[in-house]
């Protein structure tokens, strides 16, 4: 009982980053159909940022506290990362809109090979260790342990989701989003300007996948060029699993996609003495897709809708 409650705990906290990811590719394909493959990239600029930062400021002043380092360089990364979402955007695929829905695919593919490759060459390629600046002893919770980083990323989850979803059922934004989303071109008649709606939305997506990078580095302790291209795949993942184009989808998505992974190689590992676990949590992930698209292709939340005109 006491691995189960340890592994709902760490699935929890998995799912949690997986479900802020998914947010920002489900906003997205909501609005423009379209799967920006760059997310995962955005999230590791935003994770390797906050590393420089944090590296640079506890040099220049040592006795500053960690929570507010940590929330000074979140900040600062969510900015950056908004500008390199909202530059990728207008320079990317706001020329691509129009075109045949394969161009744009490329396109971001392409687009996270580059962020990836600029990251390489500007922070170098090799692993850097995270700083630890939250207390780093365990807390007993009914037989498990929880730290005080996985309680931060848990509370910092869901106040952005309840933030999001605010901003999303009860603002003017959130409004032309909807409107955005159901008809473009109806939306203009009525006063909408997609393109800021768009932008917005690419902003948005961006700010979440720094708060889920920040987390992430925080959560693990390492931080590298690379390492958002298998949460970003595992975010898509559980998009698709909940029903992408559905923000109540992502967030069912990546927790279950969060508890699936943690559970199954947590009882692998037990059932195997040791020889097979955490090296092999990513089959549990795509075993679950593959079963839920072939009985329910349009993902647990989703549903069926025609493609527009």
């Amino acid at each position: 009982m006491d691995i189960l409650l340890q592994q709902i705990i760490n699935g929890l906290v998995l799912g949690s980053m997986y479900a802020l990811v998914a947010l920002g590719y489900t906003m997205v394909y909501g609005i423009i159909n379209l799967i920006n493959f760059a997310h995962g990239d955005v999230l590791m600029v935003g994770a390797l940022t906050s590393w420089a930062i944090i590296t640079k400021a506890q040099d220049a002043m040592p006795g500053i506290p960690g929570w507010l380092l940590l929330l000074v360089a979140l900040v600062i990364s969510c900015v950056v990362a908004a500008a390199l979402n909202f530059t990728i955007e207008k320079v990317a695929y706001r020329p691509l809109r129009n075109s045949p829905k394969l161009a744009p695919l490329i396109t971001a593919i392409g687009m996270s090979i580059l962020l990836q490759t600029l990251a390489m060459i500007i922070f170098k390629p090799n692993y850097k260790p995270y700083p630890t600046l939250l207390p780093p002893k365990p807390i007993q919770f009914g037989g498990a342990v929880i730290t005080t980083t996985q309680i931060m990323i848990l509370g910092m989850t869901v106040v952005s989701l309840a933030i999001l979803m605010y901003l999303v059922n009860y603002t003017r934004l959130g409004r032309a989003m909807r409107a955005t989303a159901e008809n473009p071109r109806v939306a203009a008649l009525m006063g909408v300007k997609p393109d800021m709606v768009i932008s917005a939305t690419f902003i948005i997506g961006a700010v979440l996948a720094t708060i889920a990078g920040v987390m992430y580095a925080s959560n693990y302790g390492t931080v590298q060029h690379t390492m958002g291209f298998l949460p970003g795949l595992k975010a898509f993942t559980a998009a698709v699993f909940g029903g992408i184009g559905n923000l109540a989808g992502a967030v069912v998505g990546g927790v279950l996609l969060g508890l699936i992974e943690s559970i199954g190689s947590g009882y692998l590992s037990v059932v195997t003495g040791g020889l097979l676990g955490s090296n092999y949590s990513d089959i549990f992930a795509f075993i679950v897709l593959i079963v839920v698209l072939t009985l329910r292709p349009s993902g647990l939340l989703g549903e069926r809708v025609a493609d527009r005109a």
